[in-house]
């Protein structure tokens, strides 16, 4: 394995400190804003939008914490707290005693519909307006091409 460092020249120096900081205002906004407006985490709002796009409500909590690129246990205490306020229950599944289902309650969707406005006006205010139509899509191709790298355990690059 070689462990010499390719260092990162001015323009990948300027992607990457772009890349931290904006992910970091964003995030930090839409946080923000949920909070505010709706009472709920960041994560917390994309268990409701996983779980209304999903079959029947529900999805199994590994498949939910694939989704969300979210800890085992990181997603439980979030679907804890769902819980608790009655926007999310739980079911075991019946073909393996080891797994549960989370599920979408009715209070879950009218959450959901209540917090879904001011969260897309703050996406697009905080980037999706901020970008051309070609900034956002070569921001779509590229962020997904490291999602699918790092979803497939390699973020080498191809030459």
């Amino acid at each position: 394995m070689n462990t010499e460092a390719r260092w990162l020249d001015s323009q990948e120096m300027a992607a990457w400190t772009s890349f931290i900081a904006a992910a970091g205002l964003v995030s930090r906004r839409v946080e923000q804003q949920l909070k505010e407006d709706a009472q709920l985490s960041h994560v917390q709002y994309e268990v409701l939008v996983h779980l209304a796009a999903a079959p029947g409500g529900e999805m199994r909590m590994t498949e939910l914490a694939d989704c969300l690129v979210s800890s085992k246990s990181g997603l439980t205490y979030q679907v804890n707290q769902l819980e608790q306020a009655g926007l999310v229950g739980r079911r075991s599944c019946p073909s393996d005693v080891r797994g549960v289902f989370a599920v979408l309650t009715e209070a879950g969707r009218e959450k959901l519909r209540q917090a879904a406005p001011g969260h897309v006006t703050t996406v697009r205010e905080a980037l999706i307006d901020v970008l051309t139509p070609e900034q956002r899509a070569v921001l779509a191709e590229g962020l997904g091409e490291v999602v699918r790298r790092l979803r497939l355990g390699s973020a080498a690059p191809t030459k």
